[in-house]
C-alpha cells in the first residue's frame, strides 16, 4: 500500500485531493497546522509548521509520495509568502529527500508566468514572469521540487466547490460593472476541483521515481472557456446580471488607471491565458469533464455560499491553500 503525505488538506485543492484518496485506500497522513481538515479516522495527522524547519523533522519518515499542496496567498503579506511558498517547501522538500521519498508532487500555479497574454503554450515555452509576491515565491518553491526530481502542477484557474477566490471575484467584479472586455472574448484556462484532484491523486500512485531535473505539467481543461461563455454560465446559474455594455481592452486600462488591483484583474480575465496541458491527461489516464457540465454541478454550492463569499473582507483574506494566482 502506498503512503501519501499531504499538505493542505483543509484547503479548497486539498480537501478534493484528500476526499479522492480516501476512495483510492492508500496509507495517508496529513500534515496539519492551523487548521484541521475533514474527519478522517483513517487518516494519521501529523502536526508540523513550514515556518519552522525543524518542526518538519521525521513527518516524511516511511512515506512513498509526498503532495505538497499548502502555500499561502496573502499578497499582502511578502514575508508570510517567502516562509511558507519558498523557505517552507525547501525544508519540507529537504526532509522528505533526507526520508527517502519516491514521488514529490508539489502544487504551483500558472500565473508564474506573469500577466500575457499566453496562448497555447506547452511546458517549457514561456519563461516565467511573475509580477506578484505570492508568483515569485511560489516559483522560487518550484525549484527546491525539481531540484528533486519532483512533479509541479501549474493550473491556472480552478472553480468548483470550496472556491473562494475565482468565482467570488467575478460576481462581485461583474455586479458592479456589468460590461464587458473586448466582447468577452479573453480564453482562459480553467478546470474543475474534481479533475485537477483526480491528476494529483493519479499521480500519487503512479509508478514513476525523481526525475532528473524535476518535470512541469500544466493542469487545465483541454479546451479553453471564453470569458463571455463564463460569464454567461454566471448569469443563467448564480443570477449575475448580464453585461451591459463592453469597453476594448485600452478604453479599461483608461478606466482602471492608479487601480492596481482592478488593472492585475483586468490582465487576467482581459487577455488570453490559457496553455496546453495535454501531457497531463496523458500521464495521468484521466478525462477531463466539460465546463458547461461541470459548472452546472458546482453552482448549488456557489448558491449557498456566494453571499458571504462575493464580500470584499472574504476576498482579502489571505487563505492558507489555493491553486488561483
Amino acid at each position: 500500500m502506498t503512503t501519501v503525505l499531504l499538505t493542505g488538506a483543509a484547503g479548497f485543492i486539498g480537501g478534493a485531493v484528500h476526499r479522492r484518496l480516501r476512495q483510492q485506500g492508500v496509507d495517508l497522513r496529513l500534515l496539519v497546522h492551523r487548521r484541521p481538515p475533514a474527519a478522517d479516522p483513517a487518516a494519521r495527522l501529523v502536526h508540523a509548521d513550514l515556518t519552522r524547519p525543524g518542526t518538519l523533522r521525521g513527518v516524511c519518515d516511511g512515506v512513498d509520495t509526498l503532495l505538497h499542496l499548502a502555500c499561502t496567498v496573502d499578497e499582502g503579506d511578502p514575508r508570510a509568502c517567502a516562509l511558507v511558498n519558498d523557505r517552507g517547501t525547501a525544508a519540507l522538500v529537504g526532509e522528505a529527500r533526507r526520508a527517502g521519498v519516491r514521488r514529490i508532487v508539489h502544487l504551483s500555479t500558472a500565473a508564474v508566468y506573469g500577466d500575457g497574454p499566453h496562448r497555447g503554450a506547452a511546458e517549457g515555452d514561456l519563461v516565467p514572469a511573475p509580477v506578484s509576491a505570492v508568483s515569485r515565491s511560489r516559483l522560487r518553491g518550484e525549484r527546491s521540487v525539481r531540484a528533486a526530481g519532483g512533479v509541479v502542477l501549474r493550473p491556472m484557474f480552478v472553480y468548483g466547490p470550496g472556491d473562494r477566490w475565482l468565482v467570488p471575484r467575478l460576481v462581485r467584479t461583474l455586479t458592479a460593472l456589468p460590461v464587458s472586455v473586448d466582447g468577452g472574448r479573453a480564453l482562459l484556462s480553467l478546470v474543475a476541483v474534481e479533475d485537477l484532484a483526480a491528476a494529483i491523486a493519479a499521480l500519487a500512485v503512479a509508478g514513476w521515481g525523481p526525475v532528473p531535473g524535476g518535470e512541469v505539467h500544466h493542469v487545465a481543461h483541454p479546451e479553453p472557456v471564453a470569458v463571455r461563455e463564463l460569464a454567461a454560465a454566471l448569469t443563467e446559474h448564480l443570477g449575475v446580471p448580464a453585461p451591459v455594455a463592453g469597453l476594448t481592452y485600452g478604453e479599461a486600462l483608461e478606466l482602471l488607471a492608479g487601480r492596481p488591483r482592478d488593472l492585475r484583474h483586468l490582465a487576467l480575465f482581459g487577455q488570453d491565458h490559457h496553455y496546453d496541458s495535454g501531457r497531463v491527461w496523458r500521464r495521468t489516464s484521466h478525462i477531463p469533464g466539460a465546463f458547461a457540465t461541470r459548472f452546472a454541478a458546482a453552482a448549488p454550492w456557489y448558491r449557498a455560499h456566494l453571499d458571504p463569499l462575493a464580500t470584499p473582507a472574504a476576498a482579502a483574506a489571505g487563505p492558507t491553500e489555493d491553486g488561483t494566482p
